[in-house]
């Protein structure tokens, strides 16, 4: 039988290393070279390992360092640590009121349980041009600071790409800040984004723009276009907005040039014409609410993330090979190796039993790219998808699969999904049941609005979503 590439699990590691301080991952870095790469959520690089598209030998994980997820506003300045998940952006008041279009792009940003692992810095350093945070980021005007053993400089974000997947970045750097100037006063900005669904999309189209206007005059613009080019373009056509009030004549003026201006591809999620149709619309709708100022009449009253709480802090570690890692798994610390070339999704489904010693395989794999979400697990309280976790990336941490769920939250669900008909042939259910279970937790008498934004990183290939909506409005209404 002929596997998928993600699904052919010939990836592996020498080393997982899980140091304390930032000169520690330096050195690390200093002694393998472009052979070491750092992690935080990883949830880009395991599938760059799994498709071949990155060789690496050590895996330099910084969440054991303090501080690096940090989001502070200091004289005007937004700047993130390179542990700042987009999940933490988009539920920061600092992000959310300074920094519109990069709260916008990362709500983007896969599921719930994505954005609960995956981080800023590694989509910026992913370097793909479907990457939605770098076009907010390049229209906010944003830096990145690059540290090394041999010192550190700041880049521009609009210097910073050489092309598709390639940046200026040197193997032994490690990117330890984003800062931009937050909006304050006159300016505005916003983001948008073009996809083939309304959940787990990749980009067709996204694009930013950012103002500042004094009164009604366009006194500075920046509008950044992404998927339509090898890299992220920053368009000369926002000039046209310069000196000018955002009238309908000049929205459509500088729309119609912005699609002039690109030159996208055909490629299997659109076509080059209809890209170009769409950064006209994207530019037009986006100076729209601009001038309207309603940038942010869209953003959800209730975010709903999935996680319980924020992480707690990490331990050291460093395991090669078969070194043996320790993870608690509902509730009973198990111990386990191949740590090293593993997912969580196979270690536990290879490692870890019941209290009977029976295998804990309820937690599926559906696609092993994180779409599906059939691999959600609870980690520290948070849903992540288990199938983009390296397994030594859990060690020390505290796992909950869908055989652990047992509270009275999980109770009434399973019999609200059962008395609505909602478990079909069951195979998504556990991850159904583990993103369901969060929501109810997180908040009280969900919405429908929320209810499906909270299933938005799970899919049934059975039939629609009508049952299982149903059945956690009841749940919800039974917890509350």
């Amino acid at each position: 039988m002929t596997m998928h590439q993600v699904q052919d699990r010939t990836w592996r590691v020498e080393r997982y290393e899980r140091p304390a301080t930032l000169d520690e991952a330096m050195e690390i870095l200093a002694t393998h070279g472009d052979r070491a790469r750092i992690v935080a959520g990883a949830t880009d690089l395991l599938l760059e390992m799994q498709r071949k598209l990155r060789q690496v030998d050590v895996l330099v994980d910084l969440s054991a360092i303090d501080g690096l997820d940090d989001i502070t506003l200091n004289e005007g300045m937004i700047t993130l640590g390179p542990l700042v998940t987009h999940r933490q952006v988009v539920t920061s008041d600092i992000v959310r009121s300074g920094g519109l279009p990069l709260a916008q792009a990362s709500l983007e940003v896969g599921s719930a349980q994505l954005r609960n692992r995956a981080t800023v810095v590694g989509n910026l350093v992913t370097a793909s041009p479907a990457n939605d945070t770098i076009s907010a980021l390049m229209a906010l005007g944003a830096t990145v600071t690059l540290i090394s053993s041999k010192g550190s400089r700041v880049v521009p974000l609009d210097h910073f790409y050489t092309g598709v997947r390639t940046t200026v970045m040197k193997p032994h750097e490690i990117m330890s800040a984003v800062t931009f100037e937050a909006l304050t006063g006159s300016a505005s900005g916003v983001f948008a984004k073009v996809g083939l669904r309304s959940a787990q999309a990749i980009s067709v189209v996204h694009a930013a723009v950012v103002l500042e206007r004094d009164g009604a005059t366009v006194t500075s613009a920046l509008i950044a276009l992404g998927s339509v080019a090898p890299t992220i373009v920053l368009v000369d056509a926002a000039d046209i907005l310069v000196g000018s009030e955002l009238t309908t004549d000049v929205i459509t003026r500088c729309a119609n040039a912005c699609a002039g201006e690109v030159r996208p591809i055909d490629d299997v999620r659109a076509t080059a014409a209809y890209r170009t149709d769409m950064v006209r619309v994207a530019v037009a709708r986006m100076l729209a609410s601009l001038q309207a100022g309603t940038e942010a009449a869209t953003w959800p009253e209730r975010m709903m993330t999935l996680s319980g709480g924020s992480q707690p802090a990490a331990t050291t570690v460093s395991v090669g090979g078969s070194d043996e890692i320790q993870i608690t798994v509902n509730g009973t610390r198990t111990v386990g190796a191949s740590a090293t070339f593993e997912t969580l999704l196979d270690w536990i489904r290879t490692k870890a039993t019941d209290t009977e010693g029976a295998p804990l395989t309820g937690t599926k794999e559906g696609c092993a790219e994180g779409e599906c979400g059939a691999c959600t697990v609870h980690m520290d309280g948070q849903a992540v998808l288990a199938c983009l976790v390296p397994a030594a990336a859990a060690d020390g941490r505290s796992v909950t699969t869908i055989e652990g769920a047992t509270s009275d939250t999980e109770h009434d669900l399973e019999a609200s999904l059962v008395s609505c008909g909602a478990v079909q042939c069951g195979y998504c259910t556990p991850g159904f049941v583990m993103s369901a279970s969060s929501m109810l937790a997180e908040h009280d008498n969900l919405t429908e609005a929320e209810i499906r934004d909270g299933l938005g990183g799970n899919i049934c290939r059975c039939t629609g979503y009508t049952s299982i909506v149903e059945a956690l409005d009841i749940a919800g209404k039974v917890t509350s």
